[in-house]
């Protein structure tokens, strides 16, 4: 079992209508901006694409994503996630408004608060708001004010959302868990297990210092590096793997008492339990050393950390007091960027979802 939580790090997009007869898009934080005749996007999809009914997206056929691929000229095997970003959009975009009479012309600018690449979850945030975006403009779903700047959807529509961006995320990733769209659709955390995730609603949110090590990872690599590991010695990572879990079982434990009592112990408990799983992911390989560096300064400071994401680099959190000691989270981020990090000093752990800026 795994608890996963969204952080309240955002990603932005400005959706544009446009008169030019063209499908724009800019991600200027990878350096990607296209844009396609909606003629010639047209000409190789539209009799590809049959969806009865826009709250239920169909799965890409391989001849619609070697469509896309080649007006977008991508190998047909290309697993370069910044391409695969691109057919995902037109996908999502085709799947929504390709058949109707008239697709409208838009431009679509997005930009990262997140780190890119860091296995954070920024390419499902990238679907949950692209799917958001071109749902809401095609009056799929219809969101409601909830505050003078935000709105929001009702369940029902991010339950629609959700699907479409799962869509995005297996164009990006070919066969990702559902986990950081979910997360990034509904906010707040899950758990997740063999398959299955429940929303947990009785989970505080908690403060966070996110500190990227700036190392390139990648989750694949991780992945089958373990996997080899476990088979080699399956006797050795059973018990380690039980350990894990029951660090997960006592940590959801620990979240609903500490927002059911607030009181401290709890919080203590949380951030134990943070080292002990990091030590334990340093066993089954997925550690670093600049993680392990990042963690052991934490403790220096007071504080309890562990790796993020998939490991192998990419990022660290740290869980910082609910209130006060102020001054020694200050000397912390000051001492992580003196060592080449970038820190995000202050985020948090279990916010909200997708909204809609007004």
């Amino acid at each position: 079992a795994a608890i996963a939580g969204s952080l309240d790090l955002r990603f932005h997009l400005k959706l544009t209508s446009t008169n030019d007869f063209k499908v724009a898009l800019a991600l200027p934080d990878i350096g990607i901006s296209k844009k396609i005749e909606l003629a010639a996007l047209q000409s190789k999809v539209k009799k590809l694409i049959n969806q009865e009914s826009l709250k239920e997206p169909v799965q890409a056929s391989e001849d619609v994503l070697s469509a896309l691929k080649e007006l977008l000229h991508v190998d047909a095997d290309s697993t370069d996630t910044k391409q695969l970003a691109v057919v995902a959009f037109l996908y999502v975009y085709s799947c929504i408004f390709i058949n109707k009479s008239e697709p409208p012309s838009i431009s679509v600018e997005m930009k990262s608060d997140i780190p890119v690449g860091a296995g954070l979850g920024s390419s499902a945030a990238f679907s949950v708001s692209l799917s958001s975006a071109l749902l809401q403009l095609a009056g799929v779903i219809s969101s409601e004010k909830v505050s003078d700047n935000l709105a929001a959807w009702s369940s029902a529509d991010l339950d629609i959302i959700n699907k479409y961006a799962f869509l995005g995320e297996k164009m990006i990733h070919g066969t990702p868990s559902g986990i950081d769209n979910s997360i990034s659709t509904y906010g707040g955390a899950l758990r997740f297990q063999k398959g299955k995730m429940t929303h947990l609603d009785s989970i505080p949110t908690l403060s966070m210092m996110l500190v990227n090590t700036q190392v390139p990872r990648s989750s694949k690599t991780q992945i089958s590096n373990f996997r080899q590991r476990y088979t080699t010695y399956t006797e050795i990572f059973e018990p380690v793997l039980s350990s894990v879990e029951a660090i997960t079982e006592k940590a959801e434990l620990n979240l609903k008492s500490l927002k059911e009592t607030g009181k401290s112990i709890h919080h203590k408990t949380l951030g134990e339990l943070m080292d002990m799983n990091h030590q334990f992911l340093n066993l089954m390989g997925v550690g670093h050393p600049t993680l392990d560096q990042v963690v052991a300064e934490a403790q220096n400071h007071g504080f309890h950390g562990k790796l993020t994401g998939a490991g192998g680099g990419g990022c660290a959190i740290i869980l910082l007091p609910p209130e006060g000691e102020a001054a020694a989270v200050e000397k912390l981020e000051e001492k992580l960027k003196s060592l080449g990090f970038q820190v995000f000093p202050k985020t948090s752990f279990g916010g909200r979802g997708v909204m809609q800026h007004l």
